[in-house]
């Protein structure tokens, strides 16, 4: 069921030209012809890295150039392809990964790069756009109790205009207990359970009188907080049980655990999960915080693809790693990068996607996209194709105005097997 139900009105449907097949015009038709295929992905779990981490120190290495800076490319298990020395594990297993080394961006402030980034959409003063996540939340169905969408140690985009079902469950910590989801010390599950009756009982006597909408999303939040505390799946937020060797193994940190728990969350169906850390702007002393960085993610990153390969959920599971921006090819007087928008890079594993492929490319020196430039609604575009959603649908919002999923991208179709 959609997050928020949208009906065809009588406005959406004039808006369509008389050049229609199947409520598509044909110009989009011939765009997306020769793309058909059976959507393979079921769940996203996207890395949001804050700050604007530099493409040039992690996915696009430029050897020799002055651009370098202090770190060193290494090989990687697919023939061809380098990254940066800061992730020697993860370069073990880039026969699952792709790249994409020319995403060509126009933002370098980080609020307005932010919004587009996971959005789609640039900002607009007149209407807020739903994250990414909550577009999937919207377009697939809930599988089993867990909420379709949560977000790992940071906010993510909220759903605007998709509505309450589609906003991310919100996890402060990995690991840590919700204390939300239990009744208080004291309160015995039975008394808890005639507390809540009570209190169905009254928001319903109340919602029947008023008109607000907001009452609507305020109920919808508590059903689903009941549900979820009943709910036997819960227990995929509990990390306590996890084995020594693989926190070991991912480490013992708040992304490792982060990893760990996003693992077990599409295990256990969760559509989309975000994991979110920042740091990554680097004006100044890059190159010892990226270093930092990478012991890490580096291990975590490794190990989620690897486990996530070996138990076959990886071919369902389109793992995606995005920033705001790149950094600057020159490096700064305090050894540092700064903010860098014309072109930067993206990781990519899983969901169906070629492993060992890298699209598109900067110039010399990382300045610019050298060929095949992807623009950023290019890959909101991209995962929608992978879950089987259709990136130009349309969804009336509470005000009857008409709104893509996606800001006229097109499916990177280069990465699909």
């Amino acid at each position: 069921m959609s997050c928020f139900d949208y009906k065809m009105t009588r406005r959406s449907l004039l808006a369509a030209s008389s050049a229609t097949l199947l409520g598509m015009q044909v110009r989009d038709l011939l765009a997306y012809a020769g793309t058909s295929h059976e959507a393979k992905a079921e769940h996203v779990i996207l890395f949001w890295n804050g700050g604007g981490m530099t493409h040039l120190d992690t996915w696009d290495p430029k050897p020799g150039r002055p651009t370098q800076g202090e770190l060193e490319p290494i090989a990687t298990s697919a023939p061809g392809i380098q990254i940066s020395e800061i992730f020697p594990e993860l370069a073990k297993q880039m026969h699952h990964c792709s790249l994409i080394r020319s995403i060509a961006g126009t933002n370098g402030d980080h609020g307005r790069a932010t919004y587009q980034l996971q959005t789609s959409y640039n900002q607009s003063s007149n209407v807020r756009h739903p994250g990414i996540g909550s577009v999937v939340a919207h377009e697939r169905n809930q599988m089993g109790d867990l909420p379709a969408y949560i977000s790992i140690s940071g906010r993510a985009a909220n759903a605007s205009y998709l509505g309450q079902r589609c906003e991310a469950y919100f996890v402060a910590e990995p690991g840590s207990r919700d204390p939300y989801l239990a009744f208080p010390e004291g309160i015995a599950q039975t008394r808890g359970n005639r507390r809540l009756e009570v209190l169905a009982r009254y928001n319903d006597k109340f919602t029947a009188k008023a008109t607000d909408t907001k009452l609507g999303s305020n109920q919808t939040a508590i059903e689903d907080a009941v549900k979820l505390m009943r709910s036997p799946a819960l227990e995929a937020f509990d990390l306590d049980k996890v084995p020594t060797s693989e926190l070991n193994s991912y480490g013992d940190t708040t992304f490792g655990r982060g990893c760990i728990l996003a693992k077990r969350l599409v295990q256990q169906g969760v559509r989309f999960v975000q994991v979110n850390r920042g740091g990554f702007d680097t004006h100044t002393g890059n190159f010892p915080a990226m270093r930092a960085h990478g012991e890490v993610m580096d291990p975590a990153l490794a190990s989620l693809v690897r486990d996530l390969a070996e138990s076959g959920m990886l071919k369902k599971t389109l793992i995606i790693m995005l920033s705001e921006f790149g950094r600057t090819p020159n490096i700064n007087m305090n050894a540092g990068r700064d903010h860098w928008a014309s072109v930067f890079s993206c990781f990519l594993a899983g969901g169906g996607l070629k492993g060992g492929t890298v699209i598109g490319s900067s110039d010399k020196d990382g300045y610019n996209p050298e060929d095949r430039p992807v623009q950023v609604p290019d890959i909101h575009a991209t995962i929608c194709h992978a879950l089987g959603i259709d990136p130009k649908k349309e969804v009336m919002t509470p005000l009857q105005r008409p709104m893509k999923l996606v800001d006229n991208g097109t499916p990177v179709m280069e990465l699909f097997a």
